[in-house]
């Protein structure tokens, strides 16, 4: 059998091409707005569909993988994300860019579920913490990627050369997949249909919008940071690298911030300081001299990744054992629904404002959200025994 890091690593490299796919749209969209003659409504759109088939397939997704295996599901999602990719690097309309989108969303989201799941399989007796800590990096360390080498690509060789890029990475990623994974030869028979347990539905709602609206505020940064820095007079592969810098600080601190959650208890403490330092000092980059924007997202970013193993956190505060299957179902399709509304959300308000900077004050109205919920859910949340 494969040493268990191994697996480790081969699933964190297959789920960072899932992010490095998803934020290829937003680390081209000044290239992508010209070549297709789309406005930034268009690229919300093109941001937020990508995750839209959450909000169907994340709660029957481990069911499916029960029925016809894991390792056969996440190897056709992988397949669906290269054909998306494919319609996307050679679309010639809106519709298809859409429909390629879907496509691939379809794979990544699927991917994301049942990898999870195989995360648990190979790590459950022991290192469950750092082990998942690693796999949820694989996103923001994608991102991060993204970001810094996509517009240096297409600086070099066109948008074309870019992500023909994206979809020569996830092809290794499914090669690595196919040729490295192996199913853990203690892992249990999951079960062959889904049990409807009853849920603590307000609770698990609230708790589903926390991680939503954290989620929506990383999203602004990732999927409008480019483009604001672009406005503002930076090169395109400079302002996706100094965008880059937000989400690597964020990568550093998120371990940061279980540790010290477990150490000391405090949870719900670290997931307020990490929203409201957002909140609060995000906006600034709308009015410091643009040379000082980098500083704010270094210093934003270390304090933000602190709430993100928090907060994820919260489902299993309330969800017994025999619901906890479909109960994380039902809390991704909302954070699913939510991550998809919200960058068309931003988009179409920073074409009407015509100022891409909004979409960063939007970021921070949607954390005063979360924190609200995050009271809400203290309030409700009756903890398991």
């Amino acid at each position: 059998m494969p040493n268990r890091w191994v697996i480790l690593a081969t699933l964190f490299f297959a789920r960072l091409t899932m992010a490095f796919q998803f934020q290829a749209v937003a680390a081209l969209s000044p290239l992508i707005m010209e070549v297709h003659g789309l406005n930034l409504a268009d690229i919300g759109l093109l941001i937020g569909i990508y995750l839209a088939p959450g909000i169907i397939v994340a709660i029957p997704g481990g069911a499916v993988a029960a029925r016809f295996g894991d390792k056969r599901v996440v190897s056709l999602s992988m397949v669906l994300m290269l054909i998306g990719s494919g319609m996307i690097g050679w679309g010639a309309n809106l519709e298809t860019l859409v429909a390629g989108r879907l496509l691939a969303g379809t794979g990544g989201v699927v991917l994301n579920v049942v990898m999870s799941k195989m995360v648990v399989d190979w790590f459950a007796d022991r290192e469950i913490s750092t082990a998942l800590a690693i796999f949820i990096n694989s996103w923001p360390v994608g991102i991060a990627l993204a970001l810094v080498v996509l517009p240096s690509l297409a600086t070099v060789g066109g948008i074309g050369m870019a992500l023909a890029v994206v979809l020569s990475t996830i092809a290794l990623g499914l090669f690595l997949f196919v040729v490295v994974y192996r199913v853990p030869e203690n892992a249990a028979k999951p079960a062959t249909k889904i049990k409807i347990n009853k849920l603590p539905a307000l609770a698990l709602f609230l708790a589903a919008c926390v991680w939503a609206l954290y989620n929506t505020a990383f999203a602004m940064v990732f999927s409008f940071g480019p483009t604001f820095m672009n406005e503002r007079g930076w090169e395109l592969a400079s302002a996706s690298s100094v965008t880059s810098i937000f989400i690597i600080m964020t990568a550093i601190s998120v371990p940061v911030g279980g540790f010290l959650a477990d150490r000391t208890g405090r949870r719900n403490t670290v997931i307020m300081v990490s929203m409201l330092s957002y909140a609060v000092l995000m906006p600034l980059i709308l009015y410091v001299p643009i040379n000082v924007v980098p500083l704010v997202f270094v210093a934003v970013g270390l304090v933000f990744g602190l709430g993100a193993g928090p907060i994820m956190t919260l489902p299993s505060v309330i969800l017994q054992p025999e619901a906890r299957a479909f109960g994380l179902g039902v809390f991704y399709s909302i954070y699913y629904g939510l991550m998809m509304v919200a960058p068309m959300a931003a988009g179409a308000l920073a074409d009407r404002v015509g100022d891409t900077g909004i979409a960063f004050i939007f970021g921070s109205f949607m954390l005063v959200l979360g924190v609200i919920a995050l009271g809400l859910f203290r309030r409700v949340a009756e903890p398991i025994n």
